[in-house]
């Protein structure tokens, strides 16, 4: 049984990288940087291990040095610490940011979206079960999730779920998708399916918001609660 959720970072990643060793040259970092026309580069060893990223807010850290120079203070902070070496850097090994933000290409596109927002970065770097580079996940690859045509979150909803999770006929549901906003009509048994259709419906790509108007006859979360009449129907039916 194929049931389809969210889209996993394998499927949106870019694959192609360009990358620095860490023995890297600064001025051959900003050739690359600007030759291939991207804001950072993963810093990879010899075997492909991810070792740090280097990016242009590092490459700013040397433009502004002369900002860095005052001696340091007895209890200056780390993070003033870190920025002053970078300041001096001559190679990749001393300008990356160390451990890079990695991802795994299993992982949901939702997953690296709420890393992007809670860490504040723009980007992550992809690295397989032993720290290997596999690729780039930016904040324009989560964005083209939304970009799935209407019509197809319909079939998915009817095909992928309610006929394939829930084993429900064509009959007992009613589907539309308007500008990624599903609105879900018809009846089933219980509240849980009621429940586990709704998410896993905003748990499709491109889905915006779901309306649920299903409603169920028996209220298996609550099983000594007595029905309630439906608006839509004359049998005791709740709304989902």
């Amino acid at each position: 049984m194929h049931i389809e959720t969210l889209a996993r970072v394998a499927d949106v990643m870019t694959r192609e990288v360009a990358t620095v060793a860490p023995a890297t040259p600064v001025k051959e970092i900003a050739r690359v940087l600007a030759q291939r026309r991207v804001s950072a580069l993963p810093v990879v060893d010899l075997e492909g291990r991810v070792v740090g990223v280097v990016s242009e807010a590092d490459l700013l850290l040397k433009e502004g040095r002369g900002a860095l120079a005052d001696p340091p203070r007895r209890f200056e902070a780390a993070s003033r610490r870190a920025q002053r070496a970078k300041a001096g850097a001559t190679v990749a090994a001393e300008l990356m940011t160390a451990p890079a933000l990695t991802i795994a290409p299993e992982a949901s596109v939702a997953d690296a979206a709420r890393l992007m927002r809670e860490r504040g970065v723009k980007r992550l770097v992809v690295v397989d079960d032993h720290d290997r580079l596999a690729g780039i996940i930016s904040r324009g690859d989560v964005i083209r999730v939304f970009l799935r045509p209407d019509g197809d979150i319909r079939r998915a909803v009817e095909e992928g779920l309610a006929a394939s999770l829930l084993w429900l006929d064509a009959r007992d549901l009613e589907v539309t998708v308007a500008d990624g906003v599903v609105t879900l009509r018809g009846r089933l048994d219980r509240r849980s399916d009621v429940e586990l259709l709704a998410r896993r419906t905003l748990e499709l790509d491109g889905v915006v918001g779901v309306v649920n108007h299903v409603v169920y006859a028996w209220d298996d979360r609550h099983p000594g609660k007595p029905p309630a009449l439906s608006p839509e129907l004359a049998t005791p039916f709740w709304r989902g």
